[in-house]
């Protein structure tokens, strides 16, 4: 059950699955594959697949980093939102495409989990969007480099 008035339906929102954003992420293969399998699945149900694309002065738009990575195939038919801020609901269409749709479910997947797909999801809660982040379908880039420790499981 969403929140918002008269916005039953739910979306799939792929954030930043680019070949730049996503090259050095731990689990980078398994999470492409994880949110492929997502992309098939909506489609087969008939639930919109919302495709969000970044850019700025370290992902320049049209290089091979800025696009989505070769393992995910956006359909013509599906909304893709090019942003230049971490969420995706800042300065785009993204609420606008939502709306028309008749989202007020968003089931997120996609990187960087901790600036982009943070972001995005806050700027979903704030708008009263129920929202879900799909645990293995998420990564970011290796920040050990800075200091963070990796996690064993």
């Amino acid at each position: 059950m969403t929140t918002l008035e008269n916005r039953p339906n739910t979306a799939l929102l792929v954030v930043d699955v680019q070949s730049g954003v996503v090259e050095t992420a731990p689990g980078r293969d398994a999470v492409v594959a994880n949110v492929g399998s997502l992309v098939e699945q909506a489609r087969r149900e008939q639930i919109p697949v919302v495709w969000v694309q970044h850019s700025d002065e370290h992902l320049a738009r049209g290089t091979d980093d800025w696009r989505i990575v070769p393992e995910l195939s956006p359909d013509n038919s599906e909304p893709l939102i090019e942003k230049n801020y971490g969420d995706a609901f800042e300065d785009t269409t993204l609420e606008t495409v939502l709306s028309g749709l008749g989202v007020g479910r968003l089931v997120v997947v996609g990187a960087q989990t901790d600036a982009c797909i943070r972001s995005t999801l806050h700027g979903a809660f704030a708008r009263e969007y129920d929202a879900t982040l799909v645990s293995d379908a998420h990564t970011t880039e290796d920040h050990t480099a800075w200091g963070r420790r990796r996690r064993t499981r």
